[in-house]
């Protein structure tokens, strides 16, 4: 394998473990989200703890640190198809067990969002309606992560997409399925938290 992929799969997981939430909560909130709420780094707990703008920054460095390796691999080195795969894949590990964070972190969704984006522009939107329906019908931010993040292998399947694409939307989803199983459970015994609303620690 050239030594280029090799160096930019490790710089992969060490994007994706940049802790956006984090840093933007203590650099311009003062408060620490894995402190507040759910405890977990992603939007979701981002609205809860500090608000509408702190969401949004907190979701555009998520998805931002998806794109930027995935694209260098795509546009810079010009890899195949397994090897962008291998560098989606590990940049969602970094967001789930960030080596900043002493190997915790969240859940990855809008990371792999970013992946998604430039993997195939159109599984991204389909990806973007799947969540924004089901987030503005139901508004239950786990069910909108888990349905948005099951589309991404079928869309990827129907747009004939490269077969890495695809294992790495399965071994997404999968990962996605595995880190929401507390969500799951809430939904089926209907107390999960909406969004937007108050949670007691350890409901996300």
């Amino acid at each position: 394998m050239n030594v280029w992929y090799v160096v930019l799969i490790i710089a992969a997981y060490f994007i994706g473990s940049i802790p956006f939430g984090v840093i933007v909560g203590r650099s311009l909130f003062g408060i620490d989200p894995r402190k507040v709420g759910s405890g977990n780094i992603g939007a979701a707990n981002a609205l809860r703890a500090m608000g509408f703008w702190g969401a949004i920054l907190t979701l555009a460095g998520d998805v931002f640190k998806g794109i930027v390796p995935t694209a260098i691999a795509v546009y810079v080195l010009h890899a195949p198809p397994l090897v962008v795969a291998a560098v989606g894949l590990a940049t969602i590990i970094g967001h789930t067990w960030s080596i900043f964070l002493h190997f915790e972190g969240g859940k990855g969704v809008a990371t792999g969002l970013g992946v998604l984006v430039v993997l195939s522009f159109w599984a991204a939107l389909v990806w973007a309606i799947v969540f924004l329906t089901t987030a503005l019908t139901t508004r239950f931010a786990s069910l909108s992560s888990i349905l948005a993040t099951a589309s991404a292998p079928i869309a990827l399947l129907l747009l004939h997409a490269p077969w890495p694409y695809v294992v790495y939307a399965v071994i997404s989803l999968a990962l996605v399925l595995w880190r929401h199983q507390a969500n799951i459970g809430r939904l089926i015994s209907g107390v999960e938290p909406r969004i937007g609303q108050k949670t007691s620690q350890g409901a996300s």
